[in-house]
């Protein structure tokens, strides 16, 4: 399993700990009806425990290589989500998802992660390309690839239902070649 990320002065990406469970859980549970509106996972984490089966999940998808997950530390508090939520070594290619608590928004913190994933991404696990996919109408998740210069390639059309309502998706992607070029 990969260690720690350093991707800004006081924010570290860091491997999920069973002993994240607790404050992970409080977390979600601070930040549920928010996140509810895009995600559709907040409503089955009830508990420390839904946290502490989410993080054996993940930690497990991580060894066998299929996933590659880390809590957001900045400033020594956990704030978020953010890592390959799929990665797919035969085809180089991996899927990036996040989320933040709303007390940490607008510092580039998420900015700032995604970057240094997609670094990992390309330099460490050396994939080609890095996808991110987000609801079309969450303006806040879109800006972050784009910022970083990925391309829009599309939209999935009604890709998701969250809370009884079908939720189109953008498709953002970024190639090796691209991120070299910048």
């Amino acid at each position: 399993m990969t260690g720690v990320i350093k991707a800004a002065r006081s924010l570290e990406l860091r491997p999920l700990r069973l002993r994240d469970a607790r404050p992970l859980f409080a977390l979600v549970d601070a930040n549920r009806a928010r996140l509810r509106h895009w995600l559709p996972w907040p409503d089955a984490n009830r508990s420390v425990q839904d946290s502490r089966a989410y993080i054996l999940r993940v930690r497990a998808q991580a060894r066998a290589g299929m996933a590659l997950p880390f809590g957001l530390w900045w400033k020594g508090e956990l704030v978020g989500v953010a890592g390959f939520v799929w990665l797919d070594p035969a085809n180089h290619s991996g899927g990036i998802g996040y989320w933040l608590a709303r007390e940490a928004e607008g510092h580039g913190l998420m900015t700032a992660a995604v970057a240094a994933l997609a670094r990992h991404g390309f330099r460490a696990l050396r994939l080609n390309r890095v996808e991110i996919r987000a609801g079309v109408r969450n303006r806040r998740s879109r800006a972050i690839p784009e910022r970083l210069g990925f391309r829009h390639e599309g939209t999935l059309r009604q890709a998701e239902r969250l809370v009884g309502r079908y939720v189109d998706h953008a498709v953002y992607g970024l190639l090796v070649g691209e991120w070299r070029a910048r």
